[in-house]
């Protein structure tokens, strides 16, 4: 696991976009597995001035997010289909065909997701993961407890993760407590993770995930088993972290060409 700490949630933006299209000019036919949220908004943002400004090319880019609401449909103002047409599908050229989001609508929930798992092997596998965190150390909406072998499925929110997401929804509307998401089982599979938490709110689920134990109550805390996991996060969400001053002295102290 590297943790890369830097001063502002705009400064990681920034870096956690660069990373991602280092990944797709590299390979142009990458997959790449997509989080929604308030965090990923400012980093889609700067992949869509780099398509505008720089050349960067979706085109023959395929993705997959991790996780929809049951009982919206894709053009719900709080569907997470919408959310990425409105932040990053709509505003680069990705082909709407290679795009991914659970079916929120799916009247067989369980072959629904056997199909999404199917879609990403017949991909290829993710080559890139990025990820989001909840402030009680969910990823995806693989909430406390889940099985860190958890494949996509239906899953119930808790009440402080439906509380969280009452603003993405009109005033009156209630928040759905089923979704459909990626598991933890399927997001280790990804080449690469890349995590990302800004503020200080995530500051103790940030030190849970990196220096705490291993366990099913952190789901997140699973990445230090992965192979390739790149942590970022602000002075605020790091502030918590024990061995901040070693992480940012190994970072410093990388080759360049080890800091991608």
């Amino acid at each position: 696991m590297e943790v890369i700490l830097v001063e502002t949630g705009q400064e990681g933006a920034l870096l956690a976009a660069h990373l991602i299209a280092r990944q797709v000019r590299l390979r142009p036919d990458s997959v790449l597995g997509l989080a929604t949220g308030a965090t990923p908004i400012p980093i889609y943002a700067e992949l869509v001035r780099m398509h505008r400004e720089e050349g960067l090319s979706f085109r023959r880019v395929s993705t997959f997010n991790l996780d929809e609401y049951v009982g919206l449909a894709s053009d719900h103002p709080a569907s997470y289909r919408r959310y990425m047409q409105e932040h990053l599908f709509g505003r680069v050229d990705l082909a709407p065909e290679r795009t991914h989001v659970p079916d929120g609508l799916a009247q067989d929930i369980p072959a629904c997701c056997a199909r999404y798992e199917e879609q990403i092997r017949m991909a290829g596998g993710v080559d890139l993961q990025l990820l989001g965190l909840g402030q009680d150390g969910h990823i995806g909406f693989n909430e406390p407890s889940s099985s860190l072998a958890s494949r996509t499925r239906l899953k119930t929110l808790t009440p402080h993760t439906v509380a969280a997401n009452r603003p993405g929804f009109p005033p009156g509307e209630a928040v759905p407590r089923h979704v459909l998401t990626m598991g933890i089982g399927t997001i280790m599979e990804a080449r690469r993770c890349l995590l990302v938490a800004f503020g200080a709110r995530k500051a103790s689920a940030v030190a849970r995930m990196v220096e705490g134990p291993l366990t099913a109550m952190v789901p997140a805390s699973i990445l230090q088993m992965h192979p390739c996991a790149t942590i970022l996060v602000d002075e605020a969400a790091g502030r918590r972290l024990r061995m901040r001053r070693y992480y940012l002295d190994v970072y410093r102290r990388k080759p360049d060409w080890q800091k991608e």
